[in-house]
């Protein structure tokens, strides 16, 4: 199977500022990860807080540049260093990034239908009539009205926000897809609703994920394969169902035994009796 996107021996390292009595050093964030993705897939990368599964996918993104290794997406090796804006509009149309957050990734002063027609003027010569005609479409897209539309972040609610931020992302057709714990904040129940309208979407134009997730529940639903991630290192990895059913690294079988069961209640833990 052809691939999208490669990952070789990729590394990441920060240097570490000197603090009162510690000297200067580095912090690896992520150490050898490899994996590849094919066209129209979906891998998620898993692992706890600190794991290194961001930083991979900043880097995938262009946000952050590979210590070492190799980032190869449709065939051509990602180039190290500052990218040109030649170079940035190209990436754009291959690669997409939609945050936690999306607060923080629309504008506040702009409606949703002005943020995407922004985009589609700076990436296309097209007039007026067609840029409205694909903000219509990609509003359609992800189960938002012209109201919506036409609102600022501020009066949608937080799936709505999630919604406008995926369709401004598809706005210049990429490859790939990348979805940093893009359902985490989110309620259950709009989480499921934000589930189902990638799987829609992923059906109805072909874009590949890289799903970065904490959640395995969530990552069960929405990827073919899984990569696990612990301090910086990819420990198990393979068909998402293989994985989750079938752990074989201990650190697997701990993030699964955390998730919580059926019927579980939380119980008060016991406070010592400080009373005299």
């Amino acid at each position: 199977m052809s691939e999208l996107l490669r990952l070789d021996s990729l590394r990441k390292v920060f240097p570490v500022r000197a603090s009162a009595g510690e000297p200067a050093g580095e912090l690896v964030a992520v150490d050898d990860v490899s994996f590849a993705l094919p066209p129209g897939g979906s891998l998620a990368v898993v692992g706890e807080s600190g794991s290194g599964k961001t930083t991979v996918a900043r880097m995938v993104a262009g946000l952050e540049t590979p210590t070492s290794g190799r980032i190869t997406l449709d065939g051509e090796p990602r180039r190290a260093g500052r990218a040109g804006r030649g170079a940035r509009k190209a990436r754009a149309r291959q690669v997409q990034m939609v945050f936690q957050d999306p607060y923080t990734s629309l504008d506040s002063k702009q409606t949703i239908e002005a943020a995407i027609e922004e985009l589609l003027r700076a990436h296309f010569d097209w007039d007026a009539d067609r840029r409205r005609a694909r903000v219509t479409q990609l509003l359609d897209q992800v189960g938002l009205d012209k109201r919506q539309g036409g609102a600022r972040p501020r009066a949608l609610s937080g799936g709505q926000r999630q919604r406008a931020a995926i369709a401004r992302a598809l706005a210049l057709e990429p490859r790939l897809l990348i979805l940093d714990e893009a359902v985490a904040a989110l309620d259950v129940s709009v989480q499921a609703q934000i589930i189902n309208l990638l799987a829609d979407l992923r059906a109805e134009t072909g874009v590949a994920y890289l799903f970065i997730s904490h959640d395995l529940g969530v990552v069960r639903q929405i990827s073919d394969d899984c990569v696990v991630m612990h301090r910086g290192c990819v420990v198990e990895a393979g068909r998402t169902t293989a994985v989750l059913d079938d752990p074989q690294d201990a650190y697997t079988r701990r993030l699964l035994s955390a998730v919580p069961r059926p019927g579980w209640v939380p119980r008060r833990r016991a406070t010592a009796n400080t009373s005299a």
